[in-house]
């Protein structure tokens, strides 16, 4: 077994454009490919769990969501990163959804997929939501980033920073988890 960072996609990996659904548009956020880079050659695997409710809300199909991740890892490839897969909620919040943030129901299906080992895993992202993921599966830590929108979360849930790692990007999460600075 293995273990594994599990990472939301927008404002963790690459920017946050508010219902990205145009391959085009995809940016890294700063330092993502060498972050990536730096644990899948420590032996985890990379696995995103994305929320995507522009699909339940009618403004662009799951195709589109598709376009992007392929993009996604289409400009992680010179470091060499290959996320292991993309675990899609497509529903809004107001919908019945098995996957959706921050039930952990990804997580666990891609612990039987892939045979991790969930007590040496990670949940990296920006909101909220996505530490409770990680918290409410069971995993080692959950670790906010300052990109995308964790500035703001970090802000609103003060007590974030009780239970969680906080650090500016992708690069320092990196960091504490290669370090085990997380517990």
């Amino acid at each position: 077994m293995r273990p594994a960072v599990f990472l939301d996609r927008d404002g963790t990996i690459n920017e946050d454009l508010h219902y990205l659904h145009e391959p085009e548009k995809v940016i890294l956020c700063p330092h993502a490919g060498e972050a990536l880079q730096r644990l899948q050659q420590a032996g985890y695997a990379l696995i995103v769990i994305t929320n995507q409710s522009g699909v339940g809300r009618g403004y662009f199909p799951i195709e589109d969501v598709h376009a992007v991740n392929d993009r996604l890892s289409d400009i992680l490839q010179p470091w060499g990163v290959q996320i292991l897969k993309y675990y899609i909620a497509p529903e809004a919040p107001d919908q019945p959804s098995i996957g959706r943030k921050p039930q952990p129901a990804f997580i666990f299906q891609a612990r039987d997929e892939f045979d991790l080992d969930l007590a040496r895993s990670y949940f990296i992202g920006d909101k909220q939501v996505d530490l409770q993921t990680g918290w409410n599966a069971g995993l080692k830590a959950s670790i906010l980033v300052r990109t995308g929108k964790g500035r703001r979360e970090e802000q609103t849930y003060p007590e974030l920073s009780q239970k969680a790692c906080i650090c500016d990007h992708l690069l320092e999460a990196a960091h504490c988890i290669l370090s085990s600075k997380t517990t």
